[in-house]
């Protein structure tokens, strides 16, 4: 009978695994991130029957502020000036109204990732310009100053303009709820050299990089003379429904620069602000004259 060797009854003994502490980390990670996704899932299934719940009441609402309209154009009847009073506030609090839902229908769609950015060749003068002649009046009847002086160094790219309107449209009202009458607001643009942070590589492996000389990006700034933010509050204000503790009895959902913050992100750019408490703030953002890959959608 042939001798069987050691060696080969090692071959046939079941191979030990052994645990490392990554190996460890990873089993002891699942359960969490299953939770995790599942929060998710839920959280998305939250916000998608909120949104539809809110867009089904855009319909009755511009119905109503309709209606308010046609009583206030006085075409069918004359009005007391209290019933104009009364006109005035509903229409008031309708618009009110009406800018929470679309908000929080903007809010719902960058949530759920399906907005799609469309970058077209633009003059960026002219989108800041136009955004500015839409808020003066309003500015006006706050008693605040409001300027923009076009920036001719500035050259044409590709952006989204309905997006970036929607930033700077949200950074003008956030200025104008909180400075005081008589304050001014300024609205600038300017070309921008944006070195990004990248993760370093293990040596032997770094690219050398080039230092950047020319401007590679465009710049925006809204700044205001109102009370300003506490630095502790730098990071925290572009969050989801967030207010400032001395601000929690002004209007609005907390959605105005958290809306921003993403549209600035899909767009491949920044948003930050700089402030000290009565000094007024300054909201900036950055866009980068190519758009990042991936969003060639409308690109020429």
């Amino acid at each position: 009978m042939p001798e069987v060797s050691s060696m080969s009854k090692e071959a046939t003994a079941p191979a030990k695994v052994t645990k490392t502490p990554a190996a460890d980390a990873v089993l002891a990670a699942v359960p969490e991130l299953q939770e995790y996704s599942q929060l998710r899932e839920r959280y998305l299934r939250t916000t998608n029957a909120l949104a539809s719940a809110a867009h089904d009441l855009k319909t009755p609402l511009a119905i109503l502020n309709g209606y308010v309209e046609l009583l206030q154009s006085e075409k069918l009847g004359g009005l007391n000036e209290r019933q104009r009073e009364v006109l005035r506030d509903m229409r008031s609090n309708g618009q009110r109204l009406q800018h929470y839902i679309q908000d929080f229908l903007s809010f719902s769609v960058l949530e759920t990732g399906e907005l799609k950015m469309k970058f077209e060749p633009g003059n960026i003068n002219a989108c800041l310009s136009e955004v500015c002649r839409l808020w003066s009046p309003r500015f006006q009847e706050r008693g605040l100053a409001l300027y923009f002086l076009a920036n001719d160094k500035v050259p044409e790219f590709p952006f989204d303009a309905p997006k970036v309107e929607r930033v700077i449209s949200n950074l003008l009202e956030n200025a104008s709820k909180f400075t005081p009458a008589g304050g001014t607001v300024w609205l600038h643009a300017e070309r921008y050299l944006w070195e990004r942070r990248t993760i370093s590589k293990p040596a032997g492996q770094e690219r050398r990089r080039r230092p950047l000389t020319h401007p590679n990006s465009v710049k925006i700034s809204v700044s205001d003379t109102g009370p300003g933010v506490p630095p502790e509050y730098h990071l925290e204000i572009f969050d989801d429904f967030f207010r400032l503790p001395t601000n929690e009895k002004s209007e609005g959902m907390g959605l105005g620069l958290a809306i921003a913050r993403r549209l600035v992100h899909g767009m491949g750019g920044k948003i930050w602000v700089e402030s000290e408490p009565g000094a007024g703030c300054k909201f900036s953002f950055i866009i980068p004259l190519k758009p990042p890959a991936g969003d060639s959608e409308g690109r020429r």
